[in-house]
């Protein structure tokens, strides 16, 4: 089967799984086909997903029957949630979205990191080519308080929730560290590589973080935060590249012991809390 066609199924199948019902209109505004496309494409689904759908004849839709099937989708929530975002984020468009009727939504809003476009270009073409290039940086460091270049050898990047970076080998450090796209303001010539990727021991080990309830909650509410984080027997355990524990444990409250937090808002701590703080320095960070 043809990509583009499989596609279409796979959208016809949304529509009836989330909305409940589909027509030709859809299938011709989505993917600019031809009317008789749409129709070539719905009477293929009946075929291959034999009793998923009726038509309505008052409505002018097929509708999902009661005995609907899944066959060509595997659907996730977070799909669904994911395009929901990214249209109130305003990072897409509603016409680029699978969702015919976009709910009402909105999410708790972060300033956008200004990434320039040549920066993130230049930096990804270094990254694929395996070499290094000069930079342009403004770090925080009170020794360097004004940019400077500096020449460095990305392998990776990474997204602590709020920002992304470059991971890649400092050639005036000489290890490994985390450089914020926003802050590179001009990328340089290209170089030999330092230490590549394989080299870099905190980005390829991981460490398992233990989380569970806090303990001050009752029983039922340990409960819902267990099924609320997908908890297995009341913990459930993260396994995070050490590279990016720092980030991951400060974007769930757990720097420092989320214990003695108040369990109204911080509803999770961590079960082994001094292994973690054992990672956290191996890891060159401290709590």
């Amino acid at each position: 089967m043809r990509w583009g066609v499989e596609q279409r199924l796979e959208f016809i199948e949304f529509r009836l799984f989330w909305e409940g019902s589909i027509n030709r209109a859809d299938i011709v505004e989505f993917f600019g086909v031809s009317v008789p496309q749409a129709s070539k494409d719905l009477t293929l689904y009946q075929g291959r997903a034999p009793g998923n759908m009726e038509y309505d004849t008052r409505g002018k839709r097929y509708v999902a029957a009661e005995k609907f099937v899944l066959r060509f989708l595997d659907p996730d929530p977070y799909v669904y949630l994911g395009q929901l975002r990214s249209v109130a984020e305003g990072i897409g468009s509603s016409h680029d979205s699978w969702i015919a009727a976009l709910p009402r939504a909105d999410v708790a809003l972060t300033p956008k990191r200004d990434i320039d476009i040549e920066v993130l270009r230049k930096t990804l073409d270094a990254t694929r080519e395996g070499v290094s290039v000069e930079v342009l940086y403004q770090s925080m460091n009170k020794m360097r308080p004004d940019p400077i270049w500096r020449r460095i050898t990305p392998h990776a990047f990474g997204y602590d929730g709020f920002r992304w970076h470059a991971r890649a080998y400092c050639h005036l450090e000489h290890r490994f560290k985390d450089f914020l796209l926003p802050r590179i303001l001009e990328v340089g010539v290209k170089g030999d590589p330092g230490a590549t990727g394989e080299q870099d021991w905190l980005w390829n080990n991981y460490f398992d973080v233990v989380i569970g309830p806090h303990p001050a909650l009752t029983e039922s509410q340990k409960k819902v935060v267990a099924k609320d984080y997908g908890f297995d027997h009341g913990n459930g355990v993260l396994s995070v590249r050490y590279a990016m524990l720092f980030y991951v444990l400060k974007r769930l409250g757990l720097l420092g012991d989320a214990a003695k937090q108040s369990a109204r808002t911080q509803h999770i701590v961590t079960i082994n809390r001094k292994e973690t703080e054992a990672a956290l320095e191996k890891a060159e960070l401290q709590l």
